[in-house]
């Protein structure tokens, strides 16, 4: 699948940034969006950003959930994000540990390597939101043009953010983000 030219996304961390974080999330009873990111994601798709979702998700590595409690979790919430009319270009993700010394683990570029032979991506217009010092370092790590951190995942200094913008949450984007 390819887009019809160069295209802007929204690379969005999962825990902390779309839903509460909650520590290794796979159920579907605990999984709790965060307030506003229905209206965010569909302000910003007619400013034509497409989303995609990156996310480390080391409980499968050690063995706390599966990938198939991953799975049918990201089903219930691609379901639940096409019901408020926002389409989530791809869910991908990094079942392994910090101590896996894979690619794909967060400040690791691998991801958004994967997301790029998907698509056709403006990474220097693209942006990566995420509640961590990692979704901020992969975002520099793979040239990503423009950074948020938001307050309401991890705990973090907001003094010593490296992103360009920190946000209470995902709602305040709208508010540097404009037409």
């Amino acid at each position: 699948m390819s887009f019809s030219n160069k295209q802007k996304v929204f690379f969005l961390d999962r825990d902390g940034v779309v839903n509460i974080e909650k520590n290794y999330l796979y159920k579907i009873e605990d999984f709790e969006f965060i307030d506003g990111v229905f209206e965010t994601l569909r302000y910003l798709k007619k400013l034509d950003y497409k989303f995609i979702i990156v996310t480390n998700q080391s409980g499968i590595s050690r063995g706390y959930y599966s990938k198939d409690d991953f799975d049918r979790l990201t089903s219930w919430m691609l379901k639940k994000f096409e019901e408020h009319n926002i389409k989530i270009e791809a869910v991908l993700l990094c079942p392994h540990g910090p101590d896996d010394n894979c690619n794909c683990r967060k400040p690791k570029i691998g991801m958004i390597e994967q997301a790029k032979e998907l698509f056709d991506i403006d990474l220097k217009n693209s942006w990566m939101v995420g509640d961590k010092g990692s979704d901020i370092q992969l975002a520099v790590n793979s040239k990503i043009g423009n950074t948020i951190q938001v307050m309401t995942g991890h705990i973090f200094d907001k003094e010593n953010s490296k992103a360009d913008y920190v946000l209470e949450s995902i709602k305040s984007i709208p508010d540097i983000v404009l037409k």
